[in-house]
């Protein structure tokens, strides 16, 4: 299908949703696991919503529901009053927000905003703050939680850093992608809430597969055991929602393993630089790191099951 011309309105430019609430023109850069579903919402919700992706295929679906298709993150940007992100990494929110000819801080009017669901690191939100405030441009940092689960569900918990008169003019839209919308400060917050997160889900994680293992070594029922812990002390999201996955060795997925990995990193990082250690979650990036190497950094993070297989392949 072939992408649309660039939308001339300023960024005041308003739709009015079937509830009769104007709707601010939004662009959504960043077509993954999350991003999917969370332009979907938006686009249901009555806001004008134009969409790019580096892998042009995955604009289709969102088109099909009424969405713009841009042909680059500049021509999505152009006329948008919110600019959301949800990209893998520091390096590719850099480059789609800021780098070439084609980058959409081109495109973006002073007085716009952008909405950074992206995990990266908080040194990085400083920076694309930083270089979005000399046009004019404010930024949040808006760190997300709750899966492909909660994003297809409107569910997601969101880490937010900035101004409160940012939040507020953005909070119509994050209620619709989030159940949950907490602000934590200045920009930056945000992503320093979600690692310490992704620290939760490593340990989480790793404990379930770790007990899981060792009950199966056991011999015990281990469906029956987890029924009997779940609402115990032991009792976590990990294990209520992955013990059955990963005792059946299936990972179906809702966070990929190698996303996970590459959080983990930044929270150790930014650990260091505040003089902490954290070992636990040191060894989970370390085993992380093995099931990537052997092909598995596509599945869910509760794929950190396998590395307790007795199989050789992980």
């Amino acid at each position: 299908m072939a992408s649309l011309p660039p939308r001339t309105p300023s960024p005041a430019a308003t739709a009015v949703a079937a509830g009769g609430a104007p709707r601010p023109a939004v662009a959504f850069l960043g077509l993954g696991a999350l991003g999917t579903p969370m332009a979907a919402n938006l686009q249901g919700a009555g806001f004008p919503l134009t969409v790019h992706n580096r892998n042009r295929q995955r604009e289709e679906a969102l088109s099909d529901l009424g969405a713009r298709r841009a042909a680059t993150p500049l021509q999505a940007a152009s006329g948008a009053a919110l600019l959301c992100l949800c990209l893998s990494d520091d390096d590719a929110v850099r480059a789609v927000l800021l780098e070439g000819p084609d980058a959409a801080s081109g495109g973006l009017a002073a007085g716009s905003l952008v909405i950074d669901f992206s995990t990266i690191a908080p040194a990085t939100s400083d920076e694309l703050a930083a270089r979005l405030a000399e046009q004019g441009v404010a930024y949040l940092d808006a760190p997300v939680t709750g899966g492909t689960e909660g994003a297809r569900a409107g569910a997601l918990s969101v880490l937010v850093g900035g101004s409160e008169r940012d939040l507020e003019r953005a909070r119509p839209l994050l209620e619709v992608v989030g159940a949950r919308i907490s602000h934590f400060g200045p920009v930056g917050a945000g992503q320093r809430a979600k690692a310490v997160n992704q620290v939760l889900v490593a340990g989480s994680y790793g404990a379930v597969a770790e007990a899981l293992a060792l009950g199966k070594r056991f011999g015990l029922p281990m469906e029956r055991v987890c029924e009997a812990l779940m609402d115990g002390a032991a009792g976590s999201w990990a294990l209520r929602n992955r013990s059955a996955n990963m005792l059946n060795g299936r990972f179906p997925l809702g966070f990929r393993l190698a996303l996970h990995h590459k959080d983990l990193q930044i929270a150790l990082e930014a650990a260091a630089a505040a003089g902490l250690e954290l070992p636990l979650s040191a060894r989970v990036a370390a085993i992380e790191a093995e099931l990537m190497a052997a092909g598995h950094g596509d599945e869910d993070v509760s794929a950190l099951a396998r590395w307790f297989s007795p199989q050789p392949e992980l």
